[in-house]
């Protein structure tokens, strides 16, 4: 009876640890090992490392086998590679320094997917993690380069659906027309909203964006307490001169 209890207990505690984060110890491997795993004949199996997370990829053999489309990223540490599609030897490196925002988001895609469709075997000892299996500086440095990445991808994709780009043309007999449907700027919406100029705090450019002309203000509760005017109260917002304040499109001439 105690025999049971307790073991109900520590498989209890493990699936406690499991749900905030602990993980076994991980196989560490060297450079020089995780060569040895390319898929060739004679060699124990397929591997590849991104961010120093080792992978198991046998089951995407005809993708990253010898004579596969992506064979050059077996057996080694190319996490630059998938941010930037550079093949040769050159680009085949586990340095991310300079790497712009989206770039880096696209590691970090990769590295989901990786995750989500093939089984971690370790970590690469080196660059992103030290001899005892632990992160290393320069990976805490990648990843909270890409939590900022992210931050700004959600707050970017925010302001598209608070103020979605206006449809334009031009010609040299009309000038240019701007207007607003419920698809511009490719969001999706169940408004059209109006035009107006939107400045970004510190510059003198703007650009046309779609506002809507109803309703409260964007992230504030529906309420009586609002002047029904949407976000045309901004005060990063103008209004295009010579056009009618509420028409879902302006042309400008000259």
């Amino acid at each position: 009876m105690w025999r049971g209890a307790a073991a109900g207990l520590l498989c209890l505690a493990a699936a406690c640890l499991l749900r905030h984060g602990f993980e076994p110890r991980a196989r560490l491997l060297s450079a020089a090992e995780l060569r040895r795993y390319r898929g060739a004949p004679g060699e124990p199996g397929l591997y590849l490392a991104l961010l120093g997370r080792v992978f198991d990829v046998e089951r995407g053999r005809k993708h990253y086998g010898p004579g596969g489309a992506y064979s050059r990223l077996a057996g080694r540490d190319a996490t630059r590679a998938f941010a930037s599609g550079d093949f040769p030897p050159a680009g085949l490196v586990d340095n991310v320094s300079g790497l712009s925002p989206p770039e880096l988001l696209s590691i970090h895609s990769w590295l989901n997917f990786y995750r989500d469709n093939y089984e971690p075997v370790g970590k690469l000892v080196g660059r992103f993690y030290d001899e005892n299996g632990a992160p290393t500086e320069a990976l805490r440095e990648v990843e909270a380069a890409i939590e900022e990445a992210l931050k700004f991808q959600a707050e970017t994709e925010q302001k598209k659906q608070q103020f979605p780009p206006c449809n334009s043309e031009w010609s040299s007999t009309k000038g240019t027309r701007f207007w607003c449907s419920r698809q511009s700027g490719g969001a999706h919406r169940d408004w059209a909203g109006v035009p107006r100029k939107l400045y970004r705090p510190g510059s003198q450019g703007s650009r046309c964006v779609c506002v809507r002309s109803t309703g409260p203000p964007w992230g504030q509760p529906d309420s009586s307490q609002h002047s029904d005017r949407g976000d045309l109260d901004n005060p990063h917002l103008e209004q295009y001169e010579g056009c009618h304040p509420l028409a879902e499109q302006c042309v400008l001439t000259g």
